[in-house]
């Protein structure tokens, strides 16, 4: 895996992923920055819950869950000291679909956290991480 990360000017800078993707990211302004990107750390608290999204949505699906909703709200700490790491993620799993299991979204949960998202496994290796979720019946 490639990534390449070009600084345009003040804080601003421009991320080009190896697939060919791109991300602006910025700082705020008492550091330098316009607020026109996403900082830093909130990318890699975004790549946590797009890797652990892709991993439920996976999970239930190969398990013949009919899943048709999916988002994660994620609330994180940073220690007060540099490094300013993050101490603590919660990520909150809301899950849709017609005659989901609680033990199933419970299960792909776990899996995820637990095995094959390899950002969380990553970033819990200095933040405490705590999951949870809500079923959402659809019709």
């Amino acid at each position: 895996m490639k990534a390449r990360v070009k600084w345009v000017d003040g804080a601003l800078m421009l991320g080009e992923s190896g697939s060919g993707h791109a991300v602006v990211m910025d700082g705020p302004e008492e550091h330098g920055g316009r607020n026109l990107g996403v900082r830093p750390m909130e990318m890699l608290l975004l790549g946590m819950g797009g890797c652990a999204e892709f991993d439920v949505i996976h999970i239930l699906r190969k398990s013949r869950q009919d899943v048709r909703f999916c988002e994660i709200e994620l609330q994180a700490e940073r220690a007060d000291a540099e490094p300013r790491v993050f101490t603590r993620i919660h990520a909150h799993f809301r899950v849709g679909g017609r005659g989901l299991t609680e033990k199933a979204v419970e299960r792909a949960v776990r899996l995820s956290a637990e095995k094959y998202c390899s950002a969380s496994i990553m970033l819990g290796e200095t933040a405490k991480i705590s999951h949870d979720f809500e079923l959402v019946e659809m019709d």
